[in-house]
């Protein structure tokens, strides 16, 4: 098991470097199921290793100018104070027991899981949609209330699943700031690596107790991962490994919930 996770954080970087997400979202199940790691913990986890990838990649896009820093910004601030509030006022406030069905035991971990792989699935869908019109620079005036609100809404999601939300992220750069492709993975990275350094210091901070051997350890390989998938992104259309990726986040969406239900 723990040779598939050392295999799986490379795997966690180099979606990063090549896709500017979805990474991020494989970080948690990565920790929990091949690293043993508690749920909530893995949260915490997820956010160091997203967030000290992201600023490794961060630095190689910078270099290719491939960062729009106005836009990062306009989408950060509302994010960051989202991710505080999350992280500080609303996770403490979920129960540890949250009753039962039918005998069937709800425990906080237990939903986080449930509501993490049903992102996994949502965003899959996302990927394996194809889309070439996102390769397409788009000219018009930037929605500055819909930009907000969609750092709003990231910033919850990451402070509740520890997924930097590279898959909504990029969407909404393109969609609502008219980024090209390229661009839009470079300031997703800065806003990836913002918001979850951001939200583990918040839990750092709080007296969380850390497995630093673990943490660096799998930190480390996701960094070389990033630097792996920036040289790929150079020779791979993107698009076609981000449908292929899709497929895979889809099925191991499924298999946590399978997980769950049956051996719960």
């Amino acid at each position: 098991m723990l040779i598939a996770g050392y295999i799986a954080s490379i795997l966690i970087g180099i979606s990063l470097g090549l896709i500017g997400g979805g990474g991020s979202i494989l970080t948690v199940p990565v920790l929990v199921y091949l690293f043993k790691v508690d749920p909530l913990l893995a949260t915490v986890y997820s956010l160091f290793v997203v967030g000290t990838s992201s600023i490794v990649g961060t630095i190689q896009k910078n270099k290719d100018g491939l960062i729009d820093f106005k836009t990062a910004v306009l989408f950060g601030i509302p994010s960051i104070l989202s991710v505080f509030i999350t992280r500080k006022l609303i996770v403490p406030l979920i129960p540890d027991a949250l009753g039962s069905i039918n005998g069937f035991e709800i425990s906080k971990g237990f939903l986080m899981m449930l509501f993490f792989a049903s992102l996994m699935i949502a965003a899959s869908f996302s990927m394996i949609r194809t889309n070439n019109k996102q390769t397409i620079t788009e000219k018009g005036q930037k929605n500055y209330i819909k930009i907000a609100i969609q750092g709003l809404f990231v910033g919850m999601i990451t402070g509740l699943v520890g997924a930097g939300g590279g898959f909504l992220i990029i969407p909404a750069l393109l969609l609502l700031c008219h980024l090209p492709m390229k661009k839009a993975v470079g300031t997703a990275l800065l806003i990836i690596a913002v918001n979850s350094l951001f939200g583990f210091s918040v839990d750092f901070y709080s007296g969380v107790k850390i497995n630093w051997t673990l943490l660096l350890t799998v930190t480390s390989l996701a960094i070389g991962g990033i630097f792996i998938g920036n040289m790929l992104s150079k020779k791979i259309d993107g698009n076609q490994l981000k449908k292929g990726f899709g497929w895979f986040v889809l099925s191991m969406g499924v298999y946590i919930i399978l997980e769950l239900l049956l051996h719960h």
